[in-house]
């Protein structure tokens, strides 16, 4: 059974934990029964990286993927949170264990700054199209991001005044 395991930084307010659990009884929902879903902080409160972990073992979960619940591609999200969860999961050497990127740019994400702004959307885009400010490196957009005025966003942006 697969087990996911929702990280976030970890933060000295408690509503600011507790927001995580919601997240994860969210996500539990959605995804069924068939799913484990466990939420972990990685510092300043618990339930830890390592009890997360188990806790996904412990309800049945025989592979493990890891999310870091932020938002860009940061060095909690790319190398500490990696870092810890390759730690403890080799104290379970028989589960697969995999980490995922970080949010970065994501349609729903921006649909949710439209909703929360009093916005409406306007257009419908690809979602694994972006359009990163010239010159940055594609590593801080995610996977799909097109530089402004290259031909694919030049073509991208024509669809989208139509």
């Amino acid at each position: 059974m697969k087990g996911i395991l929702i990280i976030d930084h970890g933060s000295m307010k408690e509503a600011a934990n507790h927001m995580l659990e919601c997240v994860g009884e969210l996500v539990q929902r959605m995804a069924g029964s068939g799913v484990v879903v466990r939420v972990a902080h990685m510092e300043l409160a618990s339930p830890t990286i390592a009890d997360g972990f188990a806790a996904c073992i412990a309800a049945g979960a025989t592979e493990i993927v890891a999310f870091p619940y932020m938002l860009s591609p940061g060095k909690h999200s790319t190398r500490d949170i990696p870092r810890m969860v390759t730690e403890i999961s080799a104290e379970y050497p028989n589960v697969p264990v995999q980490v995922t990127t970080a949010f970065g740019v994501n349609e729903q994400l921006a649909a949710v700054v439209l909703a929360k702004s009093g916005v409406s959307p306007v257009a419908t885009v690809d979602p694994h199209r972006c359009e990163r400010p010239a010159g940055t490196p594609e590593r801080y957009c995610g996977e799909g991001c097109a530089e402004n005025n290259s031909p694919a966003t030049l073509r991208l942006a024509s669809t989208l005044a139509v």
